[in-house]
């Protein structure tokens, strides 16, 4: 599984936050500044390329619908994002973003009762 364009993200979060639609559906979704109907529509192309999407006709338009869950993307980004930049360790993620103030005690301490209440399971 290859990684996303921003724009093609974007588009992703749309359709998951759906699960599926037609283009219109999804260009309503997004946030400002809105992309073109036309560009959204070949992003959606891409991924429906890519394998990200599958479609349906219906009449002279398409609805699509994910291929690829939010949670396997995240699961997959996340590895490749970690390995590339924090030598595959989750501490050194943590701990860039403590030494950066971008995380707080308190949200240490949910992480860390997070591991302790799945370690009891």
């Amino acid at each position: 599984m290859e990684k996303l364009t921003q724009q093609e993200e974007e588009a992703m979060q749309a359709v998951w936050s759906l699960d599926g639609g037609f283009i219109k559906e999804f260009l309503e979704k997004l946030e400002e500044p809105k992309p073109p109907y036309t560009t959204l529509a070949s992003t959606v192309k891409n991924l429906e390329k890519k394998g990200f999407l599958q479609s349906e006709k219906f009449g002279n338009t398409y609805r699509y619908t994910p291929i690829i869950q939010e949670e396997d993307y995240k699961k997959r980004f996340m590895k490749g994002f970690v390995g590339d930049y924090f030598k595959n360790s989750y501490k050194e993620l943590v701990a860039f973003f403590a030494k950066e103030k971008q995380i707080s005690a308190e949200e240490l301490q949910e992480i860390i009762d997070m591991i302790e209440n799945k370690k009891t399971k």
